[in-house]
């Protein structure tokens, strides 16, 4: 087999191969035999049916169909291999020429990963806020926790903001009910924004039995279709907080007193910020390691393609579109940047750091991490996310390397910076996601056999 590469821009290539008919009699055997396998001739039991019967009653040029048919893929990945590509996403195949008993000769057009230099890395420097905690913040704390211990009690009154309202809701779009458009006895803390848009001026003024009926944009099913919706409010109940007191610290903690108490929560306010400002860290040095890196070319048919695929059911306005692109672009772009380092420092992923990952994916998702393992085995995702948690190692090493300094030039400590790129408050169960994910795209790796959850202390420094 030959095959030639022409470089049609920095993320595309044409793949001209050529094949001899010589090279191509596995797969014509294998053809008859499945074709064999498929009719029914009288005088043959199935699956014995002769190739020159075959030839008669099916056609020579079906078999040689099936054959090519079969044998592309195979050979596609071998001219792959040959010329050290690196493909993205689907190849457009074109037989340019076959006969019975001439070569095969076929084209590929495919997007490949462009070519990445990378920046100085070591040494970025970045700026983040001040770590600095207030007696609001602490009071915000307290008052979430009071809230947990709070009681609802009904009120005959018109609801107002932070009141909780029981509603019925109905979706209708030009006059027809709305397919899973309805919903009866909804709880809903009024300024939460944890329902559609709109409801929250909607009900506020509305005493029980009383509706109102308002324009909003559906979300999950039906997302991004307008609709009329009308809320009709069964309830108004206000929110009693426990008092403040060293009673209500023993019973929401395991303190004494109220000051040990507002004392831990400034603690917490305090960590949470510093979780939070660790995270900034991590964001800004990979912005600016992006900005150094410059401008580099995506594969735009790649683009093209998952965008549509995302968009297939028709949801989501010219925004949206234009949101959704533009991310994928900076994903695409950290993969590149990211991959070039990953090749560069020859990071490598060991078992146990997949086997972490896996196990905090699988405690995200709910289930056995056994069983998403050979999920992720079976479906061929595994390279994937191999390469996802080595570009969560190059990035840690980036900001390990970084000068992170808070707006008070003081140096920020990252030492809960995992090497997976993911963030954890030593001691508590208080992680954070590195916020990076990656397109699956094609990867060439290894299968990992026999993965086993880790032990408790493992799962600790595994999470995201």
């Amino acid at each position: 087999m030959k095959s030639v590469v022409e470089t049609l821009n920095p993320t595309r290539v044409r793949l001209a191969v050529e094949v001899p008919f010589a090279e191509l009699e596995s797969s014509i055997t294998s053809a008859y035999k499945r074709i064999a396998a498929q009719v029914t001739v009288p005088g043959f039991r199935k699956g014995k049916v002769p190739p020159l019967v075959i030839d008669q009653r099916v056609g020579r040029q079906v078999v040689l169909d099936e054959a090519v048919n079969e044998a592309l893929p195979r050979l596609y990945g071998r001219a792959v291999e040959e010329n050290e590509l690196n493909p993205l996403g689907r190849p457009e195949v074109d037989v340019t020429d076959f006969a019975d008993g001439q070569d095969l000769t076929f084209t590929v057009e495919v997007d490949v990963r462009p070519p990445v230099t990378l920046p100085p890395w070591e040494g970025l420097r970045v700026e983040v806020d001040d770590v600095e905690v207030s007696d609001d913040d602490v009071e915000s704390e307290m008052t979430a926790l009071r809230s947990r211990f709070g009681t609802l009690v009904g009120v005959d009154r018109a609801a107002g903001g932070g009141d909780f309202v029981m509603v019925d809701l109905d979706a209708t779009k030009d006059g027809e009910p709305v397919d899973g458009g309805q919903a009866t006895g909804v709880s809903y803390q009024i300024g939460s924004g944890q329902l559609v848009d709109g409801i929250d001026d909607a009900v506020t003024g509305l005493s029980a039995g009383e509706s109102a009926t308002f324009r909003t944009t559906l979300l999950g099913t039906n997302a991004g279709d307008e609709v009329d919706c009308t809320v009709t409010v069964t309830a108004v109940k206000e929110q009693e907080l426990p008092d403040l007191d060293d009673d209500f610290a023993q019973m929401a903690s395991e303190f004494d007193t109220l000051d040990e108490l507002r004392a831990d929560l400034r603690e917490r306010a305090e960590r949470r910020k510093r979780l939070t400002q660790a995270v900034t860290a991590r964001d800004k040095t990979l912005d600016k390691l992006l900005e150094d890196a410059g401008e580099i070319p995506l594969p735009e048919g790649l683009i093209a393609a998952q965008v549509e695929e995302h968009f297939t059911d028709g949801h989501g306005d010219d925004d949206h579109r234009a949101e959704f692109e533009s991310d994928l672009r900076r994903t695409l772009t950290s993969q590149f940047v990211l991959d070039e380092l990953v090749k560069e420092e020859e990071l490598q992923v060991s078992q146990e750091e997949l086997t972490g990952y896996i196990i905090q994916r699988a405690a995200q998702s709910g289930i056995d991490p056994n069983q998403l393992a050979q999920q992720y085995v079976q479906s061929g995702n595994l390279p994937a996310l191999m390469a996802e948690v080595a570009r969560g190692k190059a990035l840690a090493l980036v900001v390990e390397k970084a000068e992170v300094v808070d707006t008070s030039g003081r140096p920020v400590d990252l030492d809960r910076l995992r090497e997976d790129g993911t963030l954890g408050a030593p001691g508590t169960d208080e992680v954070l996601p590195s916020g990076i994910e990656f397109a699956e795209l094609d990867e060439s790796a290894e299968s990992v056999e026999d993965i086993e959850p880790a032990d408790e202390e493992d799962d600790e420094t595994a999470r995201s």
